[in-house]
């Protein structure tokens, strides 16, 4: 899908192209990641 958004875009110069290739390049869940971050965060203060 990335690589297909990416050649329309190429070809076509469509914005909604371009938001879709960047949105697949995403992580799935990036609140998950952040969590993971925080909880890092907040364990590295508790010591």
């Amino acid at each position: 899908m990335r690589d297909f958004s990416w050649k329309y875009f190429a070809m076509t110069g469509d914005v909604d192209a371009y938001l879709l290739y960047r949105e697949a390049g995403e992580p799935l869940n990036p609140a998950a990641e952040t969590a993971a971050e925080e909880e890092q965060v907040y364990d590295e203060e508790a010591k």
